[in-house]
């Protein structure tokens, strides 16, 4: 694989070292492709509407900065996500993605009944005794 320095129009097009040249059209990236576009989508779905899309626009409103706010509210995401990643990373060195997979499901039911018994004992608060 060698890379030619000036070649004339209509050769061949050069080969980089390491990158096949149908690389767009291979597994890996079309993989890449998919992974990327369905966790762009599934985190903007999951944010419609989220109390973190109505702290965004209540700062906005009372700022009236809303680029500051963008700003910050989009790198506390990064950062937020970027937790995620790494502990998902790590997580799936130490578990299966099976186990993964139920243990999030578990943590997400269990989190679910906890906010709901909090919100009915904030609404109707057993009597004292």
């Amino acid at each position: 694989m060698s890379i030619p320095s000036g070649s004339p129009p209509g050769s061949e097009p050069a080969e980089i070292p390491g990158i096949e040249p149908d690389a767009a059209s291979t597994p890996a990236a079309a993989s890449w492709i998919g992974v990327f576009l369905s966790t762009a989508t599934t985190v903007f779905l999951a944010e419609l509407g989220d109390k973190t899309q109505l702290a965004a626009l209540l700062l906005s409103a009372e700022s009236g900065r809303p680029g500051v706010v963008f700003v910050g509210a989009s790198l506390a995401l990064i950062c937020s996500s970027l937790v995620g990643v790494l502990l998902g990373r790590w997580l799936s060195t130490v578990m299966s993605p099976r186990q993964l997979e139920r243990s999030a499901g578990v943590l997400m039911v269990a989190l679910g009944l906890w906010l709901g018994r909090q919100a009915v004992l904030h609404l109707a608060p057993l009597p004292a005794a």
